[in-house]
């Protein structure tokens, strides 16, 4: 069964989508949010990141054996935080942990919307 069309949600947009922004509206969010490495992202966070997970190679969600393949910033502000290399404040998870992780945890975060 086809999903059904609602409005973009930006105010003023007439577009029909499926999901979430118009293609218009997610290249302007995009655009402000600026690039990986431009929000830290960069080579010192994937060295950083590669040791964490040579630490962890299984996710460190209680009761999950899986792969870790991404790093998660338990203080939620990323590498530019002032912690964002200090080993104490990352955590090894699998995607679907940190994404769920994330989605409770970021201000604004998409399970609140």
């Amino acid at each position: 069964m086809p999903r059904a069309l609602k409005v973009c949600p930006v105010a003023g947009c007439p577009e029909l989508v499926a999901e979430g922004r118009c293609a218009r509206h997610r290249r302007e969010a995009d655009q402000r949010r600026g690039t990986a490495a431009e929000r830290g992202y960069d080579h010192r966070w994937r060295q950083t990141r590669a040791q964490v997970l040579r630490l962890f190679p299984t996710c460190t969600e209680d009761g999950c054996a899986e792969t870790a393949t991404e790093v998660d910033h338990i203080d939620g502000l990323g590498p530019r935080g002032p912690r964002g290399h200090d080993l104490t404040n990352l955590r090894a998870y699998c995607k679907p942990h940190h994404s769920r992780r994330t989605a409770r945890d970021q201000p604004g975060g998409w399970a609140r919307r």
